[in-house]
């Protein structure tokens, strides 16, 4: 494998990205929520009550796995499942008022993670780098 000059954007730019996703970690710690649940109670506070073949889409994850994620989720009270007003045969999945407020919690520790990590930058440079990370960003 080849390693990347040290002084290269790509170096760079992952070096932030690891640097990001450490502390994001360190951010999760009190709530002791694992991020791939994280991620599905934010897909759920995002898009509202999903069916789980929904979520695992979403999540880009086998249906199997969603399923043992609303479990855990289920157990912690951030999500309920409910019967589907469209087809009361099969059952959505929502986030609670608990789930909300974890969310919001979390959002708020990650995000002044994360003017920790661009403290560095000024106005201008920091939203130059949004403008520059949305043009790269997918979709």
């Amino acid at each position: 494998m080849q390693h990347e000059d040290p002084g290269s954007l790509a170096e760079a730019f992952w070096l932030v990205a690891r640097r990001l996703r450490h502390q994001s970690r360190e951010a999760l710690a009190p709530w002791g929520i694992a991020p791939s649940h994280l991620r599905a109670l934010g897909v759920l506070l995002r898009h509202g009550p999903l069916r789980a073949g929904e979520l695992a889409e979403h999540l880009h994850i086998a249906p199997r796995s969603a399923t043992e994620v609303i479990d855990a989720l289920a157990e912690r009270g951030l999500v309920e499942r409910r019967p589907d007003p469209a087809d009361r045969r099969a059952t959505q999945v929502a986030a609670t008022e608990q789930g909300a407020e974890l969310g919001r919690a979390v959002r708020a520790a990650r995000a002044a993670e994360a003017d920790r990590v661009f403290a560095a930058l000024d106005e201008t440079e920091r939203a130059e780098l949004a403008r520059l990370l949305r043009k790269l960003a997918p979709g």
